[in-house]
């Protein structure tokens, strides 16, 4: 029997190779997973580490087109591939997911920690008064120990998930507005990061999460998929969610086309987020996908996003003014509503895990007549989520859509099958 050839798996992505073939002799930023117990060795070879990753087993650092060419062909090294950058993804939304009913139940997410890794956060009264309500302030891009937030995005979904409305009479109140936040600044002032920042502050949420109890990250950001879905920061997410954290992420504002959810969204393990423009009313009949949002399915054909959330025209609190507010749309303002939606079952039911709370949120929407990579599973309705004494174990065997693949993507139509089966059963009644 003729033995097959081995195939050779490429270990730089398509942009380092095409930065190699450019014959180029400078120095770019990459990220260099290495094989285990192998950190030490590859930690040598640059002289520019800027983070060390140990949620990933890699490092990031500056490095020679030369020095790569060299590193690729070394046992030790798993891949290579370029630290890419990653970009924010930028009243009425609580009465069309029904709020109302948390405030029944007297819900408010008190005593659960949320961790935001966005572009920082100003000090806002709907945060600090009565009570200071943010225990920690992470900065990885200019590593200082101030409060501050230079573009206003991460305020903007600060507020959407803690904010009390103490500046506005409780008008622009937040989901969870009694929760408390640690807030990490990876994204600078444009809005915009390296892979490697946005990983090292994973790491440090995982590090940190039993000292500030961290139930839950909220990640209002994106990147494009490489050409081979290899990417430290989905892989970066996946393994917060196996420490227990629950992950939500925006789908992206690459919409309408299809197959446009960016990283870490494209995770099968986190809760991915698209946006619904709910045309300023409560009620969802009028509710419509935003042209914005991100649609599935994944490139490994996975239905993509889990559920949607208003995210057009939120109003949520500034940086410019410690008292005001500002308006803003994208799916990075959808995420946080279910990042706030979160809280409140944990702070309901108390032990839950990551698998739990995705499925608990995603039984528990409604259809707005979209099809499942433009809406996941529905709009989150928080009277389905919260009413009654709901069973927190039970199985979710419909909306498990997870692993779930995409029918057009495999070519697996459950419809056609079923017509195939008639027929047959027809030619076998003739004979």
């Amino acid at each position: 029997m003729r033995r097959q050839k081995a195939v050779k798996i490429e270990k730089i992505d398509s942009l380092v190779n095409a930065k190699l073939n450019s014959k180029s002799k400078e120095d770019i930023p990459i990220i260099i997973k290495y094989k285990k117990n192998k950190k030490d060795k590859i930690s040598s070879m640059s002289k520019n580490i800027k983070h060390k990753l140990p949620i990933v087993n890699s490092i990031a650092c500056n490095m020679s087109l030369n020095d790569i060419s060299i590193l690729k062909d070394d046992p030790d090294v798993d891949y290579i591939s370029y630290d890419n950058k990653v970009y924010t993804q930028l009243d009425i939304a609580n009465k069309t997911i029904k709020t109302n009913i948390a405030n029944k139940h007297n819900l408010t997410g008190k005593d659960i920690t949320i961790a935001v890794i966005d572009t920082g956060l100003a000090p806002h009264l709907d945060l600090f008064r009565p009570n200071r309500r943010v225990l920690h302030f992470k900065d990885i891009v200019n590593n200082r120990s101030k409060l501050y937030d230079d573009n206003g995005h991460g305020s903007h979904v600060a507020g959407i998930i803690a904010g009390n409305g103490y500046s506005s009479k409780e008008k622009y109140k937040g989901i969870a507005p009694l929760s408390n936040l640690v807030v990490i600044k990876a994204l600078d002032s444009s809005g915009s990061g390296s892979t490697s920042d946005i990983v090292s502050a994973i790491q440090w949420v995982i590090d940190n999460k039993d000292i500030y109890n961290i139930k839950i990250l909220n990640l209002s950001l994106g990147t494009p998929i490489s050409s081979n879905n290899s990417s430290p920061l989905k892989d970066s997410v996946d393994e917060a969610v196996r420490k227990g954290i629950t992950v939500v992420c925006a789908a992206g504002n690459s919409g309408p086309s299809r197959g446009s959810i960016l990283c870490p969204g494209n995770s099968s393990s986190v809760i991915t987020v698209g946006a619904v423009d709910d045309n300023k009313t409560s009620e969802i009949s009028d509710d419509t996908i935003a042209n914005f949002s991100s649609r599935g399915p994944t490139r490994e054909g996975l239905r993509k996003p889990d559920i949607v959330a208003p995210g057009v025209d939120i109003m949520s609190i500034s940086n410019r003014n410690p008292s005001g507010y500002s308006s803003l749309s994208g799916t990075s303002m959808a995420t946080p509503i279910i990042t706030g939606t979160c809280a409140l079952l944990y702070e309901k039911y108390g032990d839950l895990n990551p698998r739990t709370v995705k499925n608990m949120l995603m039984n528990n929407c409604s259809n707005i007549g979209f099809s499942q990579n433009e809406q996941g599973a529905g709009i989150i309705d928080l009277e389905k989520l919260l009413d009654g004494d709901y069973n927190k174990n039970y199985s979710a065997a419909y909306y498990d859509k997870d692993h779930e693949v995409d029918n057009k993507s495999y070519g697996y139509n459950f419809d056609k099958l079923l017509i195939i089966g008639l027929l047959i059963l027809l030619l076998i009644w003739d004979i």
